[in-house]
């Protein structure tokens, strides 16, 4: 089962959300508090089930409402996505992936996985 892993960070905690196979499948920002840190992680398990996905790989792609995850391509050429909040505030992350249907199924997991997800304090 996937988890939500907090930990101290430099300037604050961060998440990551850990699939059941060990990979982390999404980042958080700092945050000043565990406190903040965990409704940003109550941000993520509300959110992601009900994200639209914005694929911004397509031309011409449907621009999504908020809570929506984000498909873009960075200055690397990795493919990247990050779930924003209804309120547009980017509350996860994912690292860099070679492939578009890698970051697809990276998104599916997100989805999938951080509902319910138990949080492990570090």
């Amino acid at each position: 089962m996937a988890k939500f892993v907090l930990s101290e960070a430099k300037n604050g905690f961060r998440f990551n959300l850990v699939a059941s196979n060990g990979e982390i499948i999404a980042s958080s920002q700092v945050y000043k508090s565990a406190v903040t840190a965990k409704k940003g992680i109550a941000s993520v398990s509300a959110n992601a089930p009900v994200a639209n996905i914005e694929n911004q790989t397509e031309k011409d792609f449907k621009t999504e409402v908020n809570p929506k995850f984000e498909v873009y391509k960075d200055k690397k050429g990795e493919f990247r996505f990050r779930l924003k909040a209804k309120n547009g505030q980017i509350i996860a992350t994912s690292e860099g992936y070679s492939k578009i249907d890698s970051c697809l199924k990276g998104v599916a997991s997100v989805k999938k996985n951080a509902v319910g997800a138990k949080i492990e304090e570090k």
